[in-house]
């Protein structure tokens, strides 16, 4: 099956960590409800706790988006799930739990023709480019393990993997070749550590501002470069509005991220951009 029939004429919507602009951003509700919506993919973040589980949540530390403190990493998954992820969404959320990528998983089975792009939160080193506590280590086996559960539940032809860690897409690169689709970010900048161009293996690029542009989605000839070169040219969540859904469709956008999927999958089937 072709999963991957997104366009300049048919433009993708994809759930920035599901419907995360109305629901407890990376929950089951959040996902659930944009899948209900009829997106065509649901992004999301996996990190490692203390005891070795994938969970579901983008920042490093449990504070902005739930009622704890302190690193994902320092507790195990019993003691996340003690946590509230929703309440901070809203009285009508409480109780809602961080989810691991095997539940997410579940939940994407029965949905056969959604497509995914798994982010991929543990990176090799820090910000000063050093290998401390393992990181390297840690980074490398997170990352073998989400893809050999995408093998597992055969999804591999519909995940695009994605990472701001250059050293961590070449890694995959050079391990896997092309078995898995990468997702890559413009200006490559934004990749750290990087060795070889990433347009080498990318199969798609956040299109995202460079320093000569005021507004967070690049250029047109930006993104008809990022096309001429064989990749995917995709907005980012900054898309979030007519005008900015204006300039998407304008640059040659085949797929946006966004926050509030239901706005943009309206005004994109109003401009027969969706189908």
């Amino acid at each position: 099956m072709n999963y991957w029939n997104q366009s300049k004429e048919n433009i993708y919507v994809a759930a920035h960590r599901g419907w995360s602009d109305k629901y407890p951003e990376n929950t089951m509700i959040a996902f659930q409800k944009a899948i209900d919506l009829g997106v065509d993919q649901l992004e999301t973040d996996v990190r490692i706790t203390k005891d070795g589980e994938l969970v579901l949540i983008h920042d490093a530390m449990v504070d902005r988006t739930t009622n704890g403190h302190g690193l994902v990493k320092d507790f195990t998954l019993c003691e996340l799930r003690e946590l509230d992820a929703g309440i901070k969404a809203g009285e009508q959320f409480k109780g809602v739990k961080i989810p691991t990528l095997i539940e997410f998983m579940e939940l994407i089975k029965d949905h056969p023709t959604m497509t995914l792009d798994i982010e991929l939160k543990e990176y090799p080193f820090n910000y000063r480019k050093e290998n401390v506590d393992g990181k390297k280590e840690i980074a490398y086996e997170v990352c073998d393990r989400v893809l050999k559960i995408i093998d597992d539940y055969g999804f591999s032809d519909r995940v695009v993997i994605n990472t701001f860690s250059g050293k961590l897409h070449e890694y995959i690169n050079d391990h896997y070749g092309k078995k898995y689709r990468q997702h890559i970010y413009y200006p490559v900048a934004h990749l750290s550590e990087l060795t070889r161009d990433p347009f080498e293996y990318a199969y798609c690029c956040c299109m995202s501002r460079s320093f000569w542009n005021p507004v967070n989605i690049a250029t047109k000839e930006e993104f008809d470069y990022c096309a001429s070169l064989g990749v995917e040219p995709w907005a980012g969540a900054a898309v979030k509005d007519e005008a900015t859904v204006d300039m998407a469709i304008d640059r040659g956008a085949t797929l946006i991220t966004c926050n509030n999927p239901d706005v943009i999958l309206d005004l994109l089937r109003k401009k027969g951009k969706h189908k």
